[in-house]
């Protein structure tokens, strides 16, 4: 499993920090987990086709994850009309393939007919070679981390949790089992809120701070000094992980 952050910033795109996308590649399949930046133009830099996109996963509706997938779906629409991903959303399909088709009409295209698939809690998506769970949180009224199961390895990505901090929502039961990768966001509390579920569980291998602010930046450093058991890391935009 190879995970490529195309964003990794908070709210708003900084500089030379797009906002929240990342690929993730098992095999010869692709899926995102989340679209806030250009991810057709992010393909393109990395002469991915945009066809081999199998899936998106959005954790909840924000600008900052969602911004990059009308005009993905756009491009599909008149120019790569060969892709098919199955879409994955936090709330009711018929009203966003509405909203995003009117959208697309405005600019002189038809939207081809996608397949947008409602999330709730629990068993998401199954292909054989990627499975997705998700878990809800508390930040919006529909919001969910998910966990990634492919090749043997089980990566979570939190997603957007409570202002609250972790103590609220967080999955603690992904770290039952093994976790190769936790990526964690670090926008709404400081990162040291995780020390409790992650100090003393041998299970979690590795851990990336995505999704980080300048306000919790400090925390961030914190943390990664905190927990000397594991790897702890930020992301960057391109940044790669190879499980």
């Amino acid at each position: 499993m190879k995970i490529v952050f195309f964003g990794s910033s908070h709210g708003y795109p900084e500089p030379h920090r797009k906002c929240s996308s990342t690929l993730i590649e098992v095999g010869n399949k692709k899926y995102f987990i989340d679209m806030g930046c250009n991810c057709a133009e992010g393909l393109a830099n990395r002469r991915i086709p945009i066809e081999k996109i199998d899936g998106i996963f959005i954790t909840h509706m924000h600008g900052d994850h969602t911004n990059g997938l009308i005009p993905f779906l756009d491009i599909c629409s008149w120019k790569f009309t060969a892709a098919n991903p199955k879409i994955f959303v936090p709330c009711d399909t018929d009203k966003i393939s509405s909203v995003i088709s009117e959208w697309i009409k405005l600019t002189g295209t038809t939207m081809r007919e996608f397949k947008f698939n409602e999330v709730t809690d629990g068993f998401v998506y199954d292909d054989g070679i990627l499975k997705v769970t998700a878990f809800k949180t508390l930040h919006t009224k529909n919001s969910y981390s998910y966990l990634l199961e492919a090749e043997g390895k089980r990566v979570l990505f939190s997603g957007d949790l409570s202002t609250n901090g972790p103590k609220e929502d967080f999955p603690v039961s992904v770290l039952d089992k093994p976790l190769d990768l936790a990526i964690c966001e670090a926008a709404h509390f400081k990162a040291t809120d995780y020390l409790p579920f992650f100090e003393n569980n041998d299970n979690l291998k590795q851990l990336c701070f995505n999704h980080y602010s300048d306000r919790f930046l400090e925390s961030v450093m914190e943390a990664t000094r905190l927990l000397n058991n594991i790897p702890v890391f930020k992301a960057t935009d391109d940044l790669e992980i190879t499980l």
